[in-house]
């Protein structure tokens, strides 16, 4: 196994870990190599890329207390941001560790290059006003002082202490970014009310500001982007989408890029290609209220031949998808009326809900349950 170099660590993925029944360290590191295998091909197979030094030793501390046992783990990656960003996501698809069921979520993605960067640049000052006798040209002065001013208005916003610029309670409009980098590179540009999310999983903070404010999701021009842009939507009031070019993160782009971003945002439904709930006419919304599985719906449910994978069918119990549990939350289905499947997990559930399906059809239902799903036995 190769060893990753500490120098090239990029980014370190904290996730915290609940189980409902006692595990060691062993149980939770091989449910991270077990189930996430095969899901994101073989480029980011999280065994290989730790045989190939890219991603480092996986820490695990767990406590057991009344039978249940929480943790926290930590993934050192090599890898560049979007890569990093969709190895965490695809923790949060386990739901099993050993023979406990378990919930992995990702507390932040932390950028430890950062602190590094800020070390660098204070000690880099105090050398250069130490220095005698030597003239500085009157430019890299100039420069160097207003690239400071804008850097020092940075500040953090509220109890989860998120990097922030200092316009955000007196704007009605806020931008919000992926991480610190975005920020700084924001105030740079001039843009005082934006604030940055510290990785993957939605702040409170954040939300709460969608309940008063005007929300700018501003996103990578990458597939990690659309992943979180989809998140963010899913749990918080957000008014309107920008990307940044193609390939390109918002940390990196110029002035004149974000403007033109900012100028091309669109609202969520059209980012995300998803149908606006809210055209549903009333008519429409109490049919669907209004459809019910019958006896006969039941005994055809208990004739489908159900997998690994999720039967995704619609109120005519015919056939739209076949997709693995794992991808329910992120796949965009229409019409989506009973999901049928071996085991209704926690992920299926809340893919159940997200997809805004009634009925869950099962052989085997474990601890997960849902008040607005309903679950059927086949």
């Amino acid at each position: 196994m190769a060893k990753i170099s500490p120098a090239s660590i990029k980014y370190s993925i904290i996730a915290d870990v609940a189980l409902e029944g006692p595990a060691e360290k062993p149980d939770v590191i091989g449910a991270l190599f077990g189930q996430t295998e095969g899901l994101l091909g073989e480029d980011l197979e999280l065994r290989e890329l730790q045989k190939d030094g890219k991603i480092g030793r996986i820490e695990v501390e767990l406590t057991t207390e009344n039978g249940k046992t929480t943790g926290e783990i930590i993934i050192p990656s090599a890898l560049d941001k979007t890569e990093t960003t969709i190895i965490a996501a695809a923790l949060e698809t386990i739901d099993k560790i050993g023979p406990t069921d378990a919930k992995v979520t990702i507390r932040e993605i932390e950028d430890v290059r950062g602190s590094k960067r800020d070390y660098i640049m204070q000690r880099a000052k105090n050398l250069l006003s130490g220095i005698k006798g030597a003239g500085v040209d009157s430019t890299e002065m100039g420069n160097e002082l207003r690239e400071s001013a804008r850097t020092a208005k940075i500040v953090e916003y509220g109890a989860e202490r998120l990097p922030a610029g200092p316009d955000i309670d007196s704007s009605e409009e806020v931008i919000v970014v992926e991480g610190r980098a975005d920020v700084v590179n924001m105030l740079k540009q001039g843009f005082k009310n934006v604030v940055g999310m510290q990785g993957t999983k939605l702040p409170a903070e954040i939300s709460k500001l969608g309940a008063d404010k005007t929300l700018i999701l501003f996103v990578d021009g990458d597939r990690g982007g659309k992943l979180i842009a989809k998140n963010v939507c899913d749990n918080a009031d957000v008014n309107y989408i920008a990307v940044a070019p193609d390939g390109k993160e918002v940390e990196e782009l110029t002035g004149k890029e974000v403007h033109q971003a900012l100028r091309k945002k669109v609202a969520p439904g059209i980012f995300l290609g998803r149908r606006d709930s809210r055209k549903e006419t009333p008519e429409t919304v109490e049919k669907k209220e209004a459809r019910k599985l019958t006896a006969e719906d039941k005994a055809k449910l208990k004739e489908l031949s159900v997998g690994r994978n999720v039967l995704v069918l619609d109120s005519n119990l015919e056939k739209i998808r076949d997709v693995p549990a794992s991808k329910l939350a992120y796949s965009r289905i229409d019409n989506a009326f009973v999901l049928a499947t071996e085991s209704a997990t926690r992920t299926v559930v809340e893919g159940a809900e997200k997809l805004g399906a009634s009925y869950i059809a099962a052989k085997k239902f474990g601890s997960a349950t849902s008040d607005v799903v309903e679950f059927v036995s086949i």
